[in-house]
C-alpha cells in the first residue's frame, strides 16, 4: 500500500487555503476530494477524484501513488489523520489547514487559549463537561444539532450565552448568538458551536 499526503484546505472558501496547500494541489497527480470540500475548490481548476466514504480513499491510495487528500479544516483537529493511521495507511505529510473553530473565533473578536474542545460530530461526548469551563468550542452534525445542544445545555442547568457558526467562510455564512437554552434556527447540518458559561451561577 502506498503512503498520502493529507492538507487542510480550512473552512471552505479557497481565499483560506495556505500557499503550502495551493502548491501542493498543484503538482500532486492524484488529488482526492469529499464531496464538499471538492465543490469547494472548483475555482481551481484541477480535476478531483471526489469520494462519499473513507472506504473510497483507502482503496484508491491502495493503488496509487503520490495522492493528496483534501481535508476540510485542520486534518489534526478532529480531523482523518487517526483514522487513517489506526488503518495502517502510511501518512507521508500532512499540511496544516486553518481549522473552523478558529475561523469562527476570529469572526466573534474573541479568544479561544483556554477553551476546551468537544466534537459530536459523528462522536458522543458528555456535555456536562461544559460547566468545567468558562469557553468551550463544539463541533457538530446533522443530529447534534446547535438548537439541540442549547436546549440540552439548559436541562443540564446551564446558563450563559450560545454562538452558532453556519458555512463559515461562504457567501451564506451566518452566525446566530443566543441565550443557552433558546432554540437555534439550524441552517446548515455541519455548524461550529461556541458556548459562554456563567460558572457564578451559585
Amino acid at each position: 500500500m502506498y503512503g498520502v499526503t493529507i492538507a487542510g484546505i480550512g473552512p471552505g472558501n479557497p481565499d483560506y487555503l495556505t500557499m503550502e496547500v495551493k502548491k501542493a494541489i498543484e503538482e500532486a497527480e492524484h488529488i482526492i476530494a469529499f464531496g464538499r470540500a471538492g465543490e469547494s475548490l472548483k475555482s481551481l481548476e484541477k480535476e478531483f477524484i471526489n469520494v462519499k466514504k473513507v472506504d473510497e480513499v483507502i482503496d484508491y491510495i491502495d493503488k496509487h501513488e503520490n495522492v493528496l487528500l483534501l481535508a476540510s479544516g485542520d486534518p489534526c483537529f478532529y480531523g482523518i489523520t487517526d483514522f487513517l493511521k489506526a488503518k495502517s495507511i502510511t501518512v507521508e505529510r500532512i499540511l496544516p489547514g486553518l481549522s473552523s473553530f478558529q475561523y469562527m473565533m476570529t469572526k466573534l473578536k474573541k479568544s479561544w487559549q483556554g477553551a476546551q474542545f468537544l466534537s459530536l460530530h459523528g462522536r458522543k461526548e458528555d456535555l456536562e463537561k461544559v460547566k468545567n469551563n468558562r469557553l468551550s468550542i463544539i463541533l457538530t452534525d446533522a443530529q447534534n444539532t446547535p438548537s439541540q445542544i442549547s436546549q440540552r445545555l439548559k436541562a443540564l442547568g446551564a446558563k450563559g450565552r450560545v454562538y452558532a457558526g453556519y458555512n463559515l467562510s461562504y457567501d451564506d455564512e451566518s452566525i446566530i448568538e443566543a441565550e443557552i437554552g433558546k432554540k437555534i434556527e439550524d441552517i446548515s447540518p455541519l455548524a461550529v458551536v461556541v458556548v459562554e458559561y456563567e460558572m457564578d451561577q451559585g
